[in-house]
C-alpha cells in the first residue's frame, strides 16, 4: 500500500514576483513561524528564480532575507503548476489578469486537491470557475475561493457588520455603500488592476452568455420595497460626498453569498465539523438579514465625479473594440488622468493612502412595516470599514488573514467547493483579525 504523501509546505505563493505578490510576501512573512501563527512553512513561485529572490529581499526588508524555498511555475506549462500545487496544502495566486492566467492554476489545485485563495476581482472568471469546477473541487476536497483581497472582503463583511447592528424586529431593506478613497499624493492603481477593467468590459458578453446557460440561483427573500434606482450622480449629504456607481465585482460577489446563504440558511457544513462550530456558524447565520446592495465610488469634490465618469466612458467605448483596448492598455495613465500607470505607484504612494467605505443600511425599526401598501424604510445605520491603501497593503492583510484561518481552522471549513470569501470565512474571527492588523469596523449612527 501506498503511504499518503503530505504536503511540504504550508502555503505557496504563486505570482510572488510581482507588484502585488511582493506585498502578499512581506504581509506572509510577519506571520511564518510567529506564536499562535498557523503558518509555519512558505514557499515562493513564479517563472523566474532571480526575480524571486529579489522579491524576497525587498519583502524581508534586508539583505539577510530568511531561508524561503523557490519554485518554478508557469500558467503556459501545467505540469509545472501541478508540481507546484502537489507541494502545498493552499496556494495564494497573485497572477492576474485572471481571466487570461486564472484557470489552469485553478485546475491544478482541484486536480490534486489543495485548496486555493486569490484576490482577484473579475466577476466572469469568479462566475466561470463556479461553473466548470464545483462539482470537482467538492469532489477532491479542494476549497476555491476568490476575491479574497479589497475585491471583496470589505464589502462582504462591511455590509455584515452593518446587518448585525439591525436587532429584531429591526430589518434592513437597501445598503448602499460609499468607497472613498484618500492620500495626500496621488493615488496610482495598479496596471493589472486597470488592464482586468479593459479586458472586463470586452467580455461583458460571455458573462451574460455565462449566466444564461446556467440555473437560475435562489434570491433571497427582503422585506420592503425593491431597490432604488436613484439619480447618476448622488450628493450624500450626511457623509460630505459626491457620488456615482461603481461598477465593481462587490455587489456580485454579495449576491453570491446571500444566493448560498437562501439555498442553506445555517450556512455551510465543515468538512470534519467541531459542534461548537457548527453551533457558533448557525448563530452567525441567523444574525445576517439580506438587503439590496449597491456600491458607489465617492469623492469630497462633484469635478473628480465627473473624472471618474468620464474615465468609465472612455472604457466603456474605447473597451468594447480591438483598436481601442489597444489605446487604453498603451496609455492608461492618459485616459485615467494619471489614475493608473504601467510602473504602478511609489512605496511612498501607497503608504500615505487610505480608504474608509461607508454602508448607509435603511430599513423597518420592525418587520411587520415592511410588508405594508407603499411603506417607507424609518430607520437608518450608518456603518464604516476603514484601513491603509486598498490595492497592496489592505489586499495582503486580507489575503494573509484568510490564509491564516485555512490553516488554522480546515476542518470546520466546507469539504470544498468554488464559494465566495462571506459564506467561507463569514462564521470565523476574520473581522477580528483584520481589526488586529489595521482595518477597522464601526458602527457610525443609528436613528
Amino acid at each position: 500500500m501506498t503511504e499518503l504523501q503530505l504536503p511540504t509546505y504550508d502555503i505557496i505563493i504563486f505570482g510572488a514576483s510581482g507588484f502585488t505578490g511582493k506585498y502578499v510576501v512581506r504581509e506572509a512573512l510577519k506571520f511564518l513561524n510567529s506564536p499562535n501563527s498557523a503558518l509555519k512553512t512558505l514557499a515562493l513561485a513564479g517563472r523566474n528564480s532571480s526575480k524571486l529572490t529579489e522579491s524576497l529581499k525587498w519583502a524581508s526588508g534586508s539583505k539577510t532575507h530568511p531561508t524561503i524555498p523557490l519554485i518554478i511555475a508557469d500558467t503556459s506549462d501545467p505540469s509545472s503548476l501541478r508540481r507546484m500545487a502537489s507541494q502545498t496544502k493552499l496556494v495564494l495566486n497573485c497572477v492576474g489578469p485572471y481571466r487570461k492566467y486564472g484557470d489552469p492554476v485553478v485546475n491544478a489545485c482541484v486536480e490534486v486537491g489543495c485548496d486555493y485563495l486569490d484576490i482577484c476581482g473579475e466577476p466572469e472568471f469568479m462566475e466561470r470557475m463556479e461553473a466548470v469546477y464545483f462539482e470537482k473541487a467538492v469532489e477532491k476536497g479542494s476549497l476555491v475561493v476568490s476575491a479574497c483581497g479589497f475585491d471583496s472582503v470589505p464589502a462582504e463583511f462591511g455590509l455584515m457588520f452593518n446587518s448585525r447592528q439591525w436587532v429584531e424586529p429591526a430589518v434592513p431593506n437597501r445598503v448602499e455603500a460609499y468607497l472613498n478613497l484618500e492620500s495626500d499624493k496621488r493615488i496610482v492603481g495598479n496596471f493589472g488592476t486597470f488592464e482586468s477593467a479593459v479586458l472586463g468590459v470586452a467580455n461583458m458578453h460571455k458573462l451574460a452568455e455565462l449566466r444564461r446557460s446556467r440555473p437560475k440561483r435562489s434570491r433571497p427573500n427582503i422585506p420592503g420595497p425593491g431597490p432604488v434606482k436613484g439619480s447618476t450622480i448622488e450628493h450624500q449629504e450626511e457623509l460630505g460626498l459626491w457620488a456615482v456607481k461603481l461598477p465593481s465585482a462587490d455587489a456580485i460577489v454579495v449576491r453570491r453569498t446571500f444566493s448560498t446563504l437562501t439555498e442553506n440558511p445555517r450556512g455551510l457544513q465543515g468538512v470534519n465539523e467541531d459542534p461548537k462550530q457548527a453551533e457558533k456558524r448557525a448563530a452567525f447565520w441567523s444574525t445576517i438579514k439580506p438587503a439590496h446592495f449597491g456600491v458607489k465610488i465617492a469623492t469630497k469634490s462633484l469635478l473628480s465625479v465627473f473624472g471618474f465618469i468620464a474615465i468609465g466612458l472612455s472604457l466603456g467605448l474605447l473597451g468594447s473594440f480591438a483598436f481601442g483596448r489597444w489605446l487604453l492598455l498603451k496609455f492608461p495613465s492618459i485616459f485615467t488622468f494619471g489614475g493608473f500607470r504601467k510602473k504602478g505607484p511609489t512605496e511612498e504612494e501607497v503608504a500615505s493612502a487610505t480608504f474608509k467605505m461607508w454602508f448607509v443600511g435603511y430599513g423597518f425599526s420592525d418587520a411587520k412595516l415592511a410588508s405594508q401598501d407603499g411603506a417607507k424604510p424609518d430607520t437608518e445605520i450608518i456603518t464604516r470599514v476603514m484601513g491603509p491603501e486598498i490595492g497592496y497593503l489592505t489586499t495582503p492583510i486580507i489575503l494573509i488573514q484568510c490564509a491564516l484561518i485555512v490553516l488554522k481552522q480546515r476542518q470546520d471549513l466546507p469539504k470544498g467547493g468554488v464559494l465566495t470569501p462571506g459564506i467561507v470565512f463569514g462564521p470565523f474571527d476574520l473581522q477580528d483579525r483584520l481589526q488586529e492588523n489595521g482595518i477597522s469596523f464601526d458602527l457610525i449612527s443609528e436613528k
